[in-house]
C-alpha cells in the first residue's frame, strides 16, 4: 500500500492545525512502500493527549494504520528517523 501524495498533503495539512512543526515519514512507507502495512510518521511540536488525539484522527482520515512517535526527547531511535526518514514538513 504506497501512500500517496494526497494522504502526505492531508497528514501534514492536519498535523499543522494541531501544532506541528517537523513531521518525517519513515519505516516501509518509504523503504519498501508497495509492502507497506501502514504509514510511520514522527513529529515535533505536538505534545501529550494531542498527539494520540491527531493519531486516531489521521487513521480515521486515512483508513489506514497509523504509527505516530514524537521525536522529542532525542533518542538514537529518533535520530536513526532523523538521518534515514522522509521530510515533509
Amino acid at each position: 500500500m504506497p501512500i500517496t501524495q494526497a494522504q502526505i498533503d492531508k497528514i501534514v495539512s492536519l498535523a499543522k492545525s494541531y501544532g506541528a512543526t517537523r513531521l518525517i515519514l519513515f519505516g516501509s512507507s518509504i523503504d519498501t512502500p508497495a509492502q507497506a502495512r501502514d504509514v510511520d510518521i514522527a513529529c515535533d511540536g505536538i505534545t501529550g493527549w494531542k498527539l494520540y488525539e491527531l493519531a486516531a484522527r489521521l487513521e480515521e482520515e486515512l483508513h489506514t494504520p497509523l504509527d505516530l512517535i514524537p521525536l522529542s526527547p532525542p533518542s538514537r531511535f529518533t535520530k536513526r528517523i532523523e538521518s534515514k526518514g522522509r521530510i515533509i514538513l
